[in-house]
């Protein structure tokens, strides 16, 4: 499938659903502390998107996943599945992964919470990871090669002491929720991609403290570290332009302008 490139109206209705995306985690924010279930943290996101925004949960029973939102916490890489097994606790990391649909156009986003008092390692490895995220994005710009994103995460977080995973990846998106092309995290071939203006895709880098290999569970979906360190994960849709790229999921927090001109 070729990589579209998209037009100023869908561009558009990106920012709308976007901006919805990144709301749902603005929204979140102070409700995940020590005592809350992560099947309470789901069904919130759930009613905040289906009720306030008029808008539909992409997870919820994509290829049969059963929540709304995905919630990983400490060892869990991705995929997450909320439950009420197990409350949250003070110094756990936890990655909410949130998309939303709205007028038929994909918004994709993901941060990290610390809940209660965070430990040294686990605020770190946040930190590194989302540092990882935000270089990458100033290199965005028509004209590189797409697999300098992933050599300019892999370089920083090796340079950090921890490793990047490497089954899964950014993608492109719009009216599909995954679309061309993959975006890798790590060097590696990129199919001869160059960017191009009008292209929309996520940028995900998943970060591990320890060793980049990974195992999934039996339910299918969660993913853990396989020597069971903490893992992180920041995410945003973006969108390339004529001389860098807009973050179409930028949220409060962050501390990059929506709008990048790319370095160099």
């Amino acid at each position: 499938m070729p990589i579209s490139i998209k037009t100023a109206e869908e561009i558009e209705k990106m920012r709308v659903a976007g901006r919805l995306a990144a709301e749902v985690l603005e929204m979140i924010e102070p409700h995940v502390k020590p005592g809350v279930t992560t099947g309470e943290l789901d069904r919130i996101c759930h009613d905040h998107i289906t009720q306030k925004q008029q808008a539909v949960s992409a997870c919820l029973g994509y290829h049969g996943f059963p929540k709304s939102v995905c919630i990983s916490v400490n060892e869990v890489v991705c995929h997450g599945i909320p439950s009420d097994d197990r409350p949250l606790k003070d110094g756990d990391i936890v990655n909410i992964d949130v998309t939303v649909i709205k007028d038929e156009y994909h918004g994709d986003t993901s941060k990290m919470f610390i809940v209660g008092k965070p430990t040294i390692q686990g605020e770190r490895l946040c930190r590194v990871t989302q540092e990882s995220l935000y270089l990458s994005l100033r290199l965005i710009k028509p004209g590189i090669r797409l697999r300098e994103l992933g050599r300019a995460i892999q370089k920083y977080v090796e340079a950090n002491d921890f490793s990047v995973v490497r089954e899964y990846c950014g993608h492109g998106i719009g009216k599909g929720f995954h679309e061309e092309p993959q975006v890798l995290h790590y060097d590696a071939d990129d199919s001869g991609v160059v960017l191009q203006a009008g292209m929309t895709f996520t940028v995900e880098p998943m970060v591990n403290a320890g060793d980049y290999r990974i195992r999934t569970m039996k339910d299918g979906w969660t993913v853990k570290t396989k020597d069971r360190s903490l893992s992180a994960q920041y995410e945003h849709t973006i969108v390339v332009t004529e001389n860098g790229c807009e973050i179409l999921t930028l949220r409060k927090d962050d501390t990059l302008p929506a709008v990048l001109v790319a370095e160099g």
